[in-house]
Order: C-alpha cells, then sequence, then structure tokens
C-alpha cells in the first residue's frame, strides 16, 4: 500500500525560521539561547556534517547528550537525514540501558564523554558501532566530535519523509517487565503535533518549561519557545519548587508539562505560600496517574489542568481537564471506580477487549466487553507504534489486526463510562487475582493521612503497602481505618493485610509509577515469620568477631592462629565495609535506615543483607 507524504521536520523548522526568525525556540537558563533561525540553521549544519560522517536515512543513531542547546539542533539533524535516533532514559540503569541498545543494533553513536567511556567497556552492545561522534573532549576512542561537525558548510540531501518512514526508536522504562523498543514514524509525529494542539491548545505563542526532551520535540514542531527546566531528569521529584516558580516567573513561562511527582511538591509550594504565577496558563500531567488531592492545589479559574493518559507506544492517548475530576469524577476515583483519565483525543479509538494473556491475532467482534466492564484497553490511530523494534513475540502478544489498521493492546485494565470516558483500572501484569491495583488504591488514597497505597500480591495473598503522609507516625490507628474502609467498599471487603513503607520506590522516568514488583517482594519479607534457620547463618560472622575480641584481650598461643586473626580481620571488618555501597541502596528501597544498614552489615556481613528484597 502507497505511503503518503508528510510535511516532515525539515518543513516545519524551516517554516518557523522564516515566520519566527529571531524569537527564542530554546532557552537554557544560565547557559544560552538559540532562536528560531538558528536552530533550523544549526541543525542543517549538523545534518551536513553528519551525512560526510555516512549517516543518512535509516542509519540508527543511539543518541546520549544532556537536555541542552546542542541536543536539539543534533536531533533536529538527524531526523532531517531520515536517520533514525535511538533513545533510552540513562536513569533505568546501565544494565537495562545496555540491554535496550545491545537489541536495536545501532550504526552509530552520538554521545557525551562519559557515554562512550560505558561504550567502550561494554562494547558487545555496540558491535555494529561503526561511527562515532563526541559531544566535547573526545580521548582515546576515535572518531570525531559536535565541534567539528559545526563547521560543515555543504547542504546535506533532505528528503519529505513518508509517513510510514521510521522515525524514532525509544524504550518504554522497563519497570512492568523488560524495556522494548518501540518504533515511531513520521506520520505520527505529524499527527501527535496536531493532538497537542487541539487537546491542550498549545500555540505558537506559548512559552512551555520543558521537563521531557520529547515534549520539548513537539513545542519546537509548533513553534512554541522552549525553557529547559532547571532539573535533574532522573530525579524530578527532587526539583525545588522554589526553582521552578522562577523560572516561570522570569521567562513568562504559558504551558508546562511535568509528572505528578514534581507538580505535587510545585501544588502544594503554591499552596503554602500564597505564590502567584499570572503567565502560566496551562498544566498538563502524564507519566502516572494524578493523585485526586493534588487536582485543587492546582485548579485555578486562571489555570487549566489537564491530565494525560498515554504510553511509550502513543502519546497521548486521553485527556480530562481538572474542572471535571473536581465536578464528578474524583468522586468516582474514591468509591473505586478507578482513574478517570478522560476521553480519547481525536484521532484515537479505544475499544476494551476481555483480559487474557493470550495472543489476539485477528479482530473479532466477540473479544470486546460489554459496556462498563473491566477489560484490557486497546487503541488504534496514527499516532500508535505499528510495532516493536526487532521483537516479533512482542508484537504477537500487543497487536491486534484489523484489516488496514492494527490495534495496540496497552497492557492497561479499565473501562468506558457512558459519557466515553476512559477509566483506568491498573495494569494487567499486577493484577492481584480479580483485584485491580489503582481501583482498588483509590479508596485507600483518599485518607487524608495516607500518601499513597500499593496494591500487591505478596506470598500468594493480597497486601496493601501503606506510604502514610508527613507526620504521621500511629500506623496502629492508621491501619485500623483503612480496615473500615475496605469495608465500605464491594471490591476492598476481602483486604485485611496493610504494611507501612517509609518511601515507596518509583521509576526512574517520571518519579511517579510505583515499583510494585520490588514493594511486592518487600512485603513477602516484612510478613515471613522469623526462622531459627535464617538466624543460624549470622553465627559465624558472630564468632568471627568474638575471636577477634579474643585476640585483642590476650596473646595467641601459636602464630598460625595469628595468621587466622588477621584474615578474620579483614574479612569481618574490611570486607563487611566493601559491602556498604551494595546495601545502602537496597536498604533505602527497603525503608531501613541508614544507620541501621551500616550497623547491621558491618556486623554481619552479606548474611544478613541478602536476606533483603
Amino acid at each position: 500500500m502507497a505511503t503518503s507524504t508528510v510535511a516532515g521536520v525539515a518543513a516545519r523548522l524551516a517554516a518557523h525560521a522564516g515566520d519566527l526568525g529571531t524569537r527564542d525556540a530554546v532557552i537554557r537558563p544560565g547557559h544560552g539561547r538559540l532562536t528560531f533561525r538558528e536552530l533550523d540553521e544549526q541543525s542543517d549544519t549538523y545534518a551536513a556534517g553528519l551525512h560526510a560522517l555516512g549517516i543518512g536515512k535509516g542509519t540508527k543513531t543511539v543518541l546520549m547528550l544532556r537536555p541542552g542547546l546542542e541536543l536539539f539542533p543534533v536531533l533536529f539533524g538527524l531526523l532531517k537525514l531520515g536517520a533514525v535516533p535511538v533513545v533510552v532514559d540513562p536513569g533505568m540503569g546501565v544494565r537495562r540501558m545496555l540491554h535496550c541498545y545491545r537489541s536495536a543494533g545501532a550504526d552509530a553513536f552520538i554521545g557525551i564523554g562519559a557515554a562512550h567511556v560505558v561504550r567502550l567497556l561494554n562494547r558487545r552492545a555496540f558491535a555494529g558501532t561503526r561511527i562515532l561522534v563526541t559531544a566535547g573532549r573526545r580521548w582515546g576512542w576515535g572518531g570525531t566530535t559536535l565541534r567539528a561537525l559545526a563547521t560543515h558548510r555543504s547542504p546535506a540531501p533532505t528528503v519529505p519523509p513518508d509517513a510510514g518512514d521510521l522515525l524514532m526508536i525509544g524504550f518504554t522504562t522497563g519497570s512492568t517487565g523488560p524495556a522494548k523498543g518501540v518504533e515511531s514514524t513520521h506520520g505520527a509525529l505529524e499527527a501527535t503535533v496536531e493532538q497537542v494542539i487541539a487537546a491542550h491548545g498549545q500555540s505558537a505563542d506559548d512559552v512551555a518549561l520543558v521537563t521531557s526532551p520529547m515534549f520539548g520535540v513537539l513545542h519546537l514542531l509548533i513553534g512554541s519557545t522552549c525553557v529547559l527546566a532547571p532539573i535533574d531528569p532522573a530525579r524530578v521529584g527532587a526539583a525545588a519548587p522554589a526553582t521552578i516558580a522562577d523560572t516561570i516567573e522570569e521567562y513568562g513561562v504559558t504551558t508546562m508539562f511535568a509528572s505528578p511527582a514534581l507538580l505535587g511538591p510545585f501544588g502544594r509550594y503554591l499552596r503554602d505560600t500564597g505564590r502567584r504565577l499570572p503567565s502560566l496558563r496551562t498544566l498538563v500531567s502524564g507519566g502516572a496517574p494524578v493523585p485526586d488531592r493534588l487536582v485543587p492545589l492546582l485548579h485555578r479559574h486562571d489555570l487549566r489542568f489537564h491530565t494525560t493518559y498515554g504510553a511509550t507506544e502513543a502519546l497521548p492517548i486521553a485527556s480530562i481537564e481538572a474542572r471535571e475530576i473536581l465536578r464528578d469524577a474524583g468522586a468516582g476515583s474514591r468509591a473505586g471506580a478507578g482513574t478517570c483519565v478522560g476521553r480519547p483525543v481525536d484521532g484515537i479509538e479505544v475499544r476494551v477487549v476481555h483480559i487474557t494473556d493470550e495472543p489476539m491475532p485477528v479482530w473479532r467482534e466477540d473479544l470486546r466487553t460489554a459496556p462498563g466492564e473491566i477489560g484490557e484497553i486497546t487503541i488504534a490511530g496514527p499516532t500508535v507504534s505499528p510495532r516493536y523494534h526487532r521483537l516479533p513475540e512482542a508484537d504477537a502478544a500487543a497487536k491486534i489486526a484489523d484489516g488496514d489498521r492494527r490495534w495496540h493492546r496497552t497492557g492497561d485494565l479499565g473501562w468506558i463510562d457512558d459519557q466515553g470516558r476512559i477509566w483506568f483500572c491498573g495494569r494487567k501484569s499486577q493484577r492481584v487475582g480479580d483485584l485491580h491495583t489503582v481501583q482498588c488504591e483509590g479508596v485507600f488514597d483518599a485518607h487524608p493521612d495516607v500518601h499513597r497505597t500499593a496494591l500487591v500480591e505478596a506470598d500468594g495473598r493480597p497486601v496493601v503497602c501503606v506510604e502514610a503522609g508527613p507526620g504521621v507516625a500511629d500506623h496502629d490507628r492508621l491501619r485500623r481505618e483503612l480496615h473500615e474502609l475496605a469495608q465500605s467498599q464491594p471490591m476492598t471487603k476481602t483486604l485485611d493485610t496493610f504494611v507501612f513503607h517509609p518511601s515507596f520506590p518509583v521509576d526512574i522516568r517520571h518519579n511517579a509509577k510505583i515499583n510494585r514488583e520490588y514493594l511486592s517482594r518487600w512485603a513477602a519479607h516484612r510478613l515471613r515469620p522469623n526462622r531459627r534457620r535464617d538466624l543460624a547463618p549470622r553465627l559465624l560472622p558472630l564468632a568471627g568477631w568474638a575471636f577477634l575480641g579474643y585476640g585483642l584481650l590476650g596473646p595467641m598461643p601459636h602464630p598460625a592462629l595469628w595468621a587466622l586473626w588477621w584474615i578474620d580481620a579483614f574479612l569481618s571488618i574490611v570486607v563487611h565495609l566493601m559491602q556498604l555501597p551494595v546495601v545502602l541502596p537496597r536498604a533505602r528501597r527497603a525503608g531501613i535506615t541508614r544507620a541501621r544498614a551500616a550497623a547491621m552489615t558491618v556486623v554481619f556481613g552479606a548474611t544478613w543483607w541478602r536476606g533483603l528484597p
């Protein structure tokens, strides 16, 4: 089937360079700015230099640059050539990141020096990489630098792409399973730009605070000015709200996209200080369900607050405004209906199919659930990724053929109400028997002393993990009240086990999705009764310490015992201390203080911390 031609990145940037000219395109506070004309010219220059190196249409290129003034010109330069950027969130951890790159099989590598060091130490993951470009100083790994590429003046060939041409390979976070490469097309990018304009009213008149590079790309293609937020992309929840507010005020920011992890502290800061930000007109939240208590913090008559529902495979899918949540949708969440994520955006069609882990190769009408019944959310439309990269087994599990189009199974459970709104109930892979996580948690999250909860399965039974609100210390009282709440709704009546965790582990990308798999192991560990055989291995390090004490108190009767004493000292002190960098992060996730974790490791070594989840 013939594929239609789309305007593409080159045409949009050229149009903005002509119409907007010297207007700021990218601002990095404290580091400079680029106009739309400079952005277009620099991306042309990088395209020419990259083309001279052999990068062209279809060249898969690893891109590991920090969010800054170089990132967008280089990215747009690649897209103008028809090259295919391979984008992986470095915050997911080195092991997962290397798995992603190995599965992508990239031909070229553009990255900062530290990224090249990782590449050199893991050559198997980059076995097919032949073109190397370094941002900053190049050391002994060969290739060229972005500075050298910036000297090219010969124009590179740019051809308007077809809608079905591969645009980018982006990877899922891997927070609910192995990370998968998601193929996006040029047609999907064009459709996404139009959806964002329609759903959130974005325009070239906006100044956007960018907390995610992908949304920066969309804003730039719309013609909006992008201000790079002063945050650590791997720790968005740790961003200073006052600094965010100062940036909004200084640059006249009108719109902002962020995860609930950032918007929560930001909303509380605005409430507690009474600070007004008159330029800010639109807030968009995404990446995880938005807690009901966050909505009134950010809803004002002069501020439109949207929450979006989407996935790496399609963004956005649906959207809802705060006024509707406050009017009736929030009450539904507290009653156990799930989280209302709104109506599908333009161009997206949604169907709910019966829950099963089996493939659905071809669409049949009997796959669809009855109206109002919970099932798996499936979507189709121009922004939906057609396939995973080199993963036919993942395609078989997630795609449904339906004539000329394909439905994508999101792995999310939910239902559609009589107003056409989608209610998200949780991930299919995380359901506990016939209980759905988000649906049940909405009941408990309504308690004023609860920050958030997580329903998990621990040793074959449902358990509710609870993160109490700040300053809440009476867990016994809160446990009783949560049990009463459980009895108030049909879907939670069987839940009677509540365990308290000081701070839930969350995903890297948005700092908001709860790591339920870890909490499941942690809860099982907490609820498992102590057994003598669990304590027996700790007798050996205690005996070692007793032997050390004996050596200090009196002379050894034989030189061999002195040699054994020194070996024992090395094992009990040096080796135990060397374990602390491994132990402390695991202890933090398990809710154990640094002091206790350090003391237990020094005394018992691995016989203690290997039992942590």
